[in-house]
């Protein structure tokens, strides 16, 4: 019997659960250390108490930084074996958390699957659900309507939940008196300022957040405050709207807290590399260190096709500088649904900014398999570089496919013999070094 309700009221009673004994395992840190700043709203664990088959995860920018993949179905793209396919890819390639976006369909049972089957931390935005569960058009629904999703979502063993939170009566006056270039890009965030507009009511998720949190500390789902002003092109970066709304996630994250629900913030977007660090400290300073969670950020407009590209070198300096948790972007961003293949295009670039941040944040471990791979190179060992690649398949087959003419060679078909390290193992050695 469980006497506490979330992760974080247990690390405050003293509690190390199991869900912290396996995060601290995974990070090489003591559970008194992890619980710590677990109480402190440092890292969040999330982990609904109706998802059985978790393997848990921490969120937090001193642990390792995860990765999160969106997938779902839309009304263009609805097939939920497909879908099914690209979550089990992304788990195999080591995402760590997998938000469903399906804005079509049956959605519940494609999520129950999820929390059912699926090892990883499992997100949704409720707002977007709303419109499908209810089969109603967006200016019907209820402030009710909307809470009666999240609680469903809850049920149905959701880790964590996207709220759009952060924006009021006063962002509309805002987004219409600033010119915004690309006005508000969040798809969830639209939904909300569509709703507020059509009704001329508060938005439901900042006015009914008590009874959120209620919601969230009975089942222990985290609230990811979403970002409805992250910027949508470099123009908007770091504007007063953007700003304006993560002081208000801020209190909003006090208030959770003092609910005992954990809180991840979420953040930009599009935003000129010079300003990433900064955006990161900023957010650190008005949150109070809540685990931050960023969509890219991309550093340029002009790449449609490879902005998988663009958010891997956002990002790589975002969670060097900070940031906890990285949505991936895929080739498709901007342009389509993403295929299987575009999933793992996002997947690898992702994983390769996380890594390379965790190194430089000095994460304990982090480097390991980097002197794995360079032992194996300086050794000639392929099967050993295989064994330490991020995508093994995809080395094993670009040099299987290209070999050099000796087929027994142990050097690959760029240098053939000019190769430096077998010329320098050969010389090291007091060997003859054969060139031609």
């Amino acid at each position: 019997m469980r006497n506490y309700t979330t992760q974080m009221d247990a690390a405050r009673k003293g509690i190390v659960t199991k869900e912290m004994e396996i995060v601290a395992k995974k990070e090489h840190m003591t559970t008194d250390a992890l619980r710590k700043l677990v109480g402190e709203g440092k890292v969040a664990i999330c982990a609904n108490k109706n998802h059985k088959c978790l393997d848990p995860e921490g969120v937090g920018s001193m642990l390792r930084t995860k990765i999160n993949v969106n997938l779902g179905v839309s009304r263009d793209c609805k097939d939920y074996d497909i879908e099914m396919e690209k979550v089990m890819s992304a788990v195999k390639l080591g995402a760590e958390a997998i938000m469903d976006l399906s804005s079509h369909g049956n959605t519940q049972p494609f999520r129950q699957k999820l929390t059912q089957e699926c090892p990883v931390m499992i997100g949704t935005v409720p707002v977007y659900d709303s419109v499908i569960h209810y089969q109603r058009d967006l200016a019907t629904l209820t402030a009710k309507d909307f809470i009666d999703v999240v609680r469903l979502h809850a049920q149905d063993g959701v880790d964590f939940v996207t709220l759009h939170c952060g924006i009021t009566r006063k962002t509309i006056d805002q987004i219409r008196n600033h010119k915004r270039k690309m006005n508000i890009v969040s798809r969830g965030g639209s939904l909300v300022f569509a709703w507020m507009s059509m009704t001329g009511e508060e938005n439901p998720f900042y006015e009914y957040f008590d009874e959120i949190l209620d919601i969230c500390e009975e089942y222990d789902v985290t609230i990811s405050l979403g970002d409805a002003c992250r910027p949508g092109c470099l123009a908007d970066a770091t504007d007063v709207c953007q700003i304006e709304e993560l002081v208000r996630l801020g209190e909003l994250t006090k208030r959770a807290w003092a609910h005992n629900v954990q809180v991840m913030v979420e953040g930009p977007g599009h935003v000129p590399l010079d300003q990433v660090a900064a955006n990161m400290k900023v957010q650190q300073t008005i949150c109070m260190g809540a685990p931050f969670y960023v969509l890219g950020p991309l550093v340029t407009d002009i790449a449609p096709g490879y902005d998988h590209i663009t958010a891997a070198i956002g990002g790589a300096v975002a969670a060097m500088s900070g940031a906890a948790f990285l949505c991936y972007v895929t080739p498709a961003e901007h342009l389509a649904l993403p295929n299987v293949d575009d999933v793992k295009q996002g997947i690898i670039a992702s994983k390769i900014a996380a890594h390379a941040a965790d190194i430089a944040k000095g994460i304990p471990g982090a480097r390991d398999i980097d002197d794995r791979m360079a032992d194996a190179r300086q050794k000639l060992d392929w099967e050993a570089q295989y064994a330490c690649a991020l995508d093994p398949e995809t080395a094993r087959q670009i040099r299987d496919s290209r070999k050099p003419e000796d087929d027994h060679s142990d050097t690959c078909s760029m240098c053939g013999k000019f190769c430096a390290v077998r010329s320098m193992n050969k010389a090291l050695a007091g060997e003859y070094i054969d060139i031609l």
